[in-house]
């Protein structure tokens, strides 16, 4: 058994999934101190400034998220496949695509920002604020756009205390920078960007300098090998599959809030409210699709069909139990939690009332999530596009069914629903996918 086939266990899965849970856990710390730092300025302007620009940014930046599961299924598979040639020829790949794609952004700025502010439009004072703030840290676009492949490819190969140190230098970077800039010299908006810039461009040095085993590698510059016309289509056939996929996913959130505003501003804070239940669950169960991703590309880079069902397994085991610990901590802790978010009553009461739709969140997500992951390790792109195609049209068919019967439960329903389907399309599409292992 060679190396990248050792043993799939248990200890092995929460190697690789433990970094990314707590990796995760450290973003929405650093959200709330951005949002700290400038609420003692004592004015409401610079803080809807840098939540507005922040938002419009990451938005933007989210385009090349792709980068982050191709760039894992393609490693896991080469690593798999011995070949650590093509190993360090996609890291030059990826990397050429954030220094292409950053600098792209950078020269579009204007654009990008004219376009922004006319989709979402502000106040003149939190506009003015916010394109000051985005102009600052748009210079460092090429460093985010690359740590969304340096992370895939550290991930593919199980690297992922990497990625755990990137995010907590990261972060403890940006918040120390904050502090300094903001409270201590009274750079105000403009501090809060310029320590986030020089934090992703830390972030970038230091995830360089991990990967730097892959620059002993002189294929790494082989230029033959990084621009090989098959190669690249097949990247490209991937990653645009992933990206619809993303799209369509990212609609159905983008919609269901535009939905919940129809039931009046308590509904809208409450379901506001309950996506952060959300936002926790995918927190948690991405650690495992990850682990799911490295461990079912490795087996299917090297035709072991048998590993690739142990890792799918032994992953998901995992994600099911932390699923069921999540929905009994949503059900006790639940109330609480809703209090600590929102101080209105009348926003607390309503969000207790669709609580349950939390509790059943993980029980029924679980299977997409951890499918999503699978799929990605063995770049089954075609899949997931397609059945989140079908997931996202029975989405909107229960909305316009369920909405108007039920109303905001109706809409709750249908968001539930959407993830069932997506793990039992997924399910029936598995078979396939063990088959082409073995080709």
């Amino acid at each position: 058994m060679t190396e990248t086939l050792r043993e799939v266990t248990h200890r092995r899965v929460l190697k690789i999934a433990a970094p990314i849970v707590l990796s995760n856990a450290t973003v929405p710390i650093l959200g709330a101190v951005d949002t700290g730092v400038v609420g003692q300025m004592g004015l409401a302007a610079p803080i809807g400034a840098v939540g507005v620009g922040a938002v419009m940014l990451t938005s933007v930046y989210w385009i090349f998220g792709f980068l982050r599961m191709g760039t894992t299924g393609f490693v896991s598979q080469a690593a798999g496949a011995g070949d650590r040639s093509e190993v360090a020829a996609l890291l030059t790949r990826v990397l050429m695509i954030a220094l292409v794609g950053g600098l792209a952004l950078i020269a579009l700025q204007g654009v990008i920002f004219d376009l922004g502010f006319r989709l979402a439009p502000a106040s003149d004072e939190v506009e003015a604020l916010a394109r000051e703030y985005m102009s600052i840290r748009i210079w460092s676009a090429p460093a985010p756009i690359a740590l969304y492949g340096i992370t895939g490819w550290l991930i593919a190969q199980e690297r992922t205390r990497g990625v755990l140190v990137i995010q907590l230098l990261m972060n403890g970077m940006n918040i120390l920078l904050d502090l300094l800039f903001v409270l201590k010299l009274g750079w105000g908006v403009q501090g809060v960007a310029y320590a986030t810039l020089l934090a992703e461009l830390s972030g970038l040095a230091v995830g360089l300098w991990l990967c730097r085993a892959a620059f002993n590698v002189p294929a790494w510059r082989d230029w033959q090998r990084v621009f090989d016309t098959a190669r690249l289509r097949q990247m490209a056939l991937v990653n645009t599959d992933i990206l619809i996929r993303s799209a369509l996913l990212q609609g159905i959130f983008v919609s269901f809030i535009f939905l919940s505003s129809d039931f009046g501003d308590v509904s809208l804070a409450a379901n506001q409210v309950l996506l952060q239940f959300l936002s926790i669950t995918a927190y948690a169960l991405d650690g495992f699709a990850f682990a799911a991703e490295a461990l079912v590309g490795v087996a299917f880079g090297a035709g072991s069909v048998s590993h690739l069902r142990k890792g799918a397994v032994y992953a998901s085991v995992w994600a099911a139990g932390a699923s069921v610990l999540m929905a009994l901590g949503f059900a006790l802790a639940g109330g609480w939690i809703i209090d600590l978010m929102a101080k209105a009553p009348d926003v607390q009461e309503a969000a207790r009332i669709y609580l349950p739709w939390m509790v059943a969140a993980p029980l029924v997500g679980v299977a997409a999530w951890m499918l999503d992951g699978i799929f990605i390790g063995a770049t089954r792109s075609q899949d997931m596009r397609n059945m989140m195609v079908v997931s996202f049209l029975i989405y909107v068919g229960a909305v316009l069914v369920l909405v108007p019967m039920f109303g905001n439960h109706g809409l709750w329903m249908a968001m539930l629903i959407s993830f069932v389907v997506r793990g039992i399309t997924l399910g029936l599409r598995y078979p396939a996918l063990e088959r082409a292992a073995l080709k």
